[in-house]
């Protein structure tokens, strides 16, 4: 099957000549084509978006979130159906599909509430007979080049907060993922959105540097690894864009001697190996504090992780992780689990060999656990993205908090404690955008904000929340004086006031 652009409200077809193939992860096979759009192609359908914005722009903000309403109704309505095509096309489980939409969908519903977001300020007599006022406005057209691993909640934590703030929006959805995002094209339209304000064109490099070349467009989000998010960062910041550009991750969750161990390795197999670990808030690195919690903790984690079960997501049994996205990505995982193993670190649980029944081309990883993991391993310096989790021991609470503090990455982490000054000491000094306390990945509720520091992060405003309504508009201030008119001899004279 050859898919498509989303142009102007309908499906196109490329002219490109250029196509990508979507496998499915389970069982190996190309499923569908995603087209690899041209420059020419991208350009056309930013000139087409910057027309459809001018009108949307203009439409009041309780309109536009009425188009939110009635998009927010039609994901429901479609959650299985997203939920299978997410699945279709990644491989995580559908009731992990299901999450992926639906944390999509807690965007698009705090973008409902636009209006009250994108409310200036006033200042009544700011001087003599003088007031100030501000006022949000669009940016224009705006872009999002959001990556495989979460092919709905991505492009909504994008498109909802863009688009309710009158922008129009240019969409370059993963080309491994692609299904997704234009099915959504189809429901805005449904609910109302005008042709031309959401476009999606598919491409590979040339297409994200013309994005970032176009001078139209005025702003760019990313979500993927670090070095494409700092290299879009620096394109972007350079050709005048606004630019928040999301990378890799190091996640780890510190366990104190006084952690209810069975609460923690519970916490652990499903932060670390859930959707086969392609997370940027996945756990990968476990820090017990003593040698006596870190002897609990394997104890716990072994019979817990051997019993993960691993399939494809239309498996009748109970699944817990299906396979990573392509047998590249299984393959690196497989080498650096081959390198910890060279360089020291004890593997308890093997995941490298797995195969499974009427399924062997599939890109699948059984779950990896290692053990005594040091920070100069590649398994513990690398984003592995995968169902790993390595085991760092340390001596005291100040080492397990200096080894997340000197971590190049900054996305997420947790501490499972039963100590109230320990957590809160934790909060305030780890250098980490995202903390958790005996909570396993803190991805912040959709009315607040989502984003990392250090290398997990460039740009100065982050993901949904009201930071994406800063992000995506700019503000305009007013200082206004008016003059009043005095009646003299049957004339008006106007004077300005004292």
């Amino acid at each position: 099957m050859e898919l498509t652009n989303w142009t102007n409200g309908a499906h196109v077809k490329s002219t490109s000549g250029r196509h990508s193939d979507v496998f499915n992860p389970a069982t190996g096979e190309v499923q569908a084509k995603t087209p690899l759009s041209t420059v020419e192609e991208l350009n056309d359908a930013v000139a087409k978006a910057a027309e459809a914005q001018k009108g949307w722009g203009a439409t009041n903000p309780q309109r536009r979130a009425r188009v939110m309403m009635k998009f927010g109704a039609l994901i429901n309505e479609h959650m299985d159906e997203l939920a299978e095509l997410v699945s279709r096309e990644h491989g995580k489980t559908l009731p992990d599909a299901r999450g992926d939409v639906q944390r999509g969908l807690e965007v698009v519903e705090v973008c409902m509430g636009a209006p009250a977001m994108l409310k200036g300020e006033f200042t009544d007599d700011g001087g003599p007979g003088i007031d100030l006022y501000s006022m949000r406005q669009p940016l224009g057209v705006v872009a999002g080049i959001t990556p495989f691993n979460f092919p709905a909640m991505i492009p909504l934590w994008k498109m909802a907060p863009a688009l309710s703030c009158g922008n129009a929006m240019i969409l370059k959805p993963s080309e491994r993922v692609p299904s997704t995002a234009l099915r959504l094209a189809e429901l805005l339209q449904e609910a109302g959105l005008p042709d031309g304000v959401l476009q999606v064109v598919n491409g590979d490099k040339s297409v994200v540097d013309a994005i970032l070349d176009n001078e139209d467009i005025a702003a760019v989000g990313f979500v993927g690894s670090t070095p494409i998010a700092q290299y879009i960062y620096g394109r972007a910041a350079t050709n005048g864009k606004r630019a928040q550009c999301f990378g890799g991750a190091k996640n780890h969750m510190i366990i104190m001697p006084d952690a209810d161990i069975e609460k923690a390795a519970d916490a652990l197999v499903g932060a670390g190996y859930g959707a086969a670990g392609e997370r940027c808030m996945a756990i990968s690195v476990a820090v017990p504090v003593g040698k006596e919690t870190a002897d609990k903790l394997i104890e716990a984690l072994v019979p817990r992780v051997e019993k993960l079960k691993v399939g494809p997501y239309t498996s009748e049994a109970d699944v817990d992780f299906g396979p990573v996205i392509t047998a590249q990505a299984r393959d690196r995982i497989n080498g650096l689990i081959t390198s910890g193993v060279d360089q020291g670190a004890k593997l308890l649980i093997d995941g490298r060999d797995f195969k499974m029944q009427g399924y062997e081309n599939g890109f699948f990883c059984g779950p990896s656990l290692f053990d005594d993991v040091t920070p100069e391993m590649d398994i513990y310096r690398e984003e592995i993205f995968g169902p790993v989790l390595s085991t760092v021991r340390t001596e005291t609470y100040e080492d397990a908090l200096n080894l997340v503090i000197d971590n190049p990455y900054g996305n997420g982490t947790a501490i499972y404690t039963a100590d109230g000054d320990t957590a809160r000491d934790f909060a305030h000094r780890v250098n980490v955008g995202m903390v958790g306390i005996n909570f396993p990945i803190p991805v912040p509720l959709s009315y607040h904000t989502f984003g990392g520091w250090k290398k997990s992060a460039f740009g100065d405003l982050n993901q949904y929340g009201p930071d994406a309504f800063r992000f995506y508009t700019k503000t305009k201030t007013v200082t206004a004086r008016w003059f009043s008119g005095i009646k003299e001899g049957g004339e008006f004279n106007f004077k300005p006031m004292d």
